[in-house]
C-alpha cells in the first residue's frame, strides 16, 4: 500500500512537472514572439525616420543669400550632417568660373552677358548701389574677420557637401556644364528630391 502511494505521489508530481515545463516552454515561446514583433516594428519606425542630413535649394543669386547658405552648409557639415546644395536659376551664377558665349544663340549671350559670373560678381540682395553694396559688406566681413564666400564655398566642398547644379535651369539659361565648377553634379529635381526626402532639414534660399 504504502510503495503504491508513493508511486501515485512520484507520478503525480512528474505529470505537474512535466506541465510546468510545458507552459514554462509556451511563455517563452510567446515573449519571444513579442520580441520579435517589436525588433520589427521598430525597424520599421527606424527607416521611415530622416537622415542626419540638411538639404538646401540656393535659388538667390545675391551675395548676402549665397553666403547664409554657404554659413549653414559648412556649419552642418562641421557636426558630422550630410549635406546637400542645389543650385537653381539665379544660383547657378555663384557657380560660374567663366562666361563663354560660343555656341549659344542670340538670347542666351545676352543673358551670359547680363549675369554675373562667380561669387566675386554677386550683388547683394538690398542696397546694392551698382555694386557698391556688395563691396561694402566684404570689407566689414574682412575687418572682422569674418570668412569670405570664396573661403566658405572651399571650405564646404572640403567637407563634403555635395553641390547639385539644375539641369533644367542650366537648359532654360543656357548655361553649359563647362562654365561650372569642376567637380559639382548635374542633376534634376529628382536628385534634389531623393536628398531631400531623408533629410532633418530642407531649407529655400
Amino acid at each position: 500500500m504504502v510503495l503504491q502511494f508513493l508511486l501515485e505521489v512520484t507520478k503525480s508530481m512528474q505529470v505537474m512537472e512535466h506541465q510546468q515545463a510545458t507552459g514554462t516552454e509556451e511563455r517563452l515561446a510567446q515573449i519571444e514572439a513579442r520580441l520579435q514583433a517589436l525588433e520589427t516594428q521598430m525597424q520599421q519606425v527606424k527607416e521611415e525616420l530622416p537622415d542626419n542630413r540638411v538639404s538646401i535649394i540656393v535659388f538667390s543669386g545675391d551675395l548676402d543669400k549665397v553666403l547664409a547658405s554657404f554659413v549653414i552648409a559648412t556649419g552642418a557639415a562641421a557636426v558630422g550632417m550630410e549635406v546637400s546644395m542645389f543650385f537653381t536659376f539665379w544660383g547657378l551664377n555663384a557657380l560660374k568660373k567663366k562666361r563663354d558665349l560660343s555656341g549659344k544663340n542670340f538670347m542666351e549671350k545676352m543673358f551670359a552677358l547680363m549675369t554675373p559670373v562667380g561669387t566675386e560678381g554677386l550683388g547683394v540682395s538690398k542696397m546694392n548701389f551698382f555694386g557698391i553694396g556688395a563691396k561694402m559688406l566684404r570689407a566689414m566681413m574682412k575687418q572682422k574677420q569674418v570668412a569670405s564666400l570664396e573661403e566658405l564655398a572651399q571650405m564646404a566642398r572640403d567637407l563634403g557637401v555635395k553641390i547639385i547644379a539644375c539641369q533644367m535651369a542650366m537648359d532654360v539659361m543656357g548655361v553649359k556644364p563647362e562654365e561650372l565648377w569642376e567637380g559639382i553634379e548635374v542633376g534634376g529635381v529628382a536628385a534634389f528630391l531623393a536628398e531631400a526626402t531623408k533629410s532633418k532639414v530642407t531649407l529655400f534660399i
